[in-house]
């Protein structure tokens, strides 16, 4: 009689097929809260990267500038700049995620149908992918919350 699943050897061949789903399924779930930190970090240090090019000339400046910064209180753009840095960093940190992800999920439907819908219908034809990524991966982080691993989640615990 074969081994059962629960008694396999460590040398017996790895399951395969529909039997070998539910023990992946379960491994992939269980890394979920860490990956969804992972993912929350990295739109949030680039969402931040974006403000903060524009708001002080580095990474490459503002867009169209040739380095340069936006101008203080110039619409939209100056206040599209700090919300994007105040918010990348707080999303980065996952300290006010939900909060600081809807605003700017909020910002870049914004930037997409006041700067880039117009050019077209599809964001591939008028430029609008970014927005577009940045808008629904915000979105996505309103409802999930920020993962295992943030200053939420921290705070949350000593309260």
């Amino acid at each position: 009689m074969p081994p059962t699943p629960a008694t396999a050897s460590p040398s017996a061949p790895a399951r395969t097929g529909a039997a070998a789903t539910p023990a992946l399924t379960e491994r992939l779930d269980a890394a979920r809260p860490y990956v969804l930190s992972a993912f929350r970090v990295v739109i949030g240090l680039l969402f931040a990267c974006h403000g903060i090019a524009s708001l002080f000339g580095v990474l490459g400046g503002a867009a169209g500038t040739h380095g340069g910064t936006v101008a203080t209180g110039l619409w939209p753009f100056w206040y599209a700049a700090v919300i994007q840095a105040v918010a990348g960093i707080l999303v980065l940190l996952g300290a006010g995620t939900r909060s600081a992800a809807l605003i700017a999920s909020g910002s870049m439907a914004y930037a997409y149908f006041d700067m880039h819908q117009s050019g077209a219908l599809w964001p591939i034809q008028n430029g609008g992918e970014l927005p577009v990524v940045f808008c629904w991966g915000f979105l996505l982080l309103v409802f999930t919350g920020p993962g295992a691993l943030s200053l939420d989640r921290l705070f949350s615990r000593r309260g």
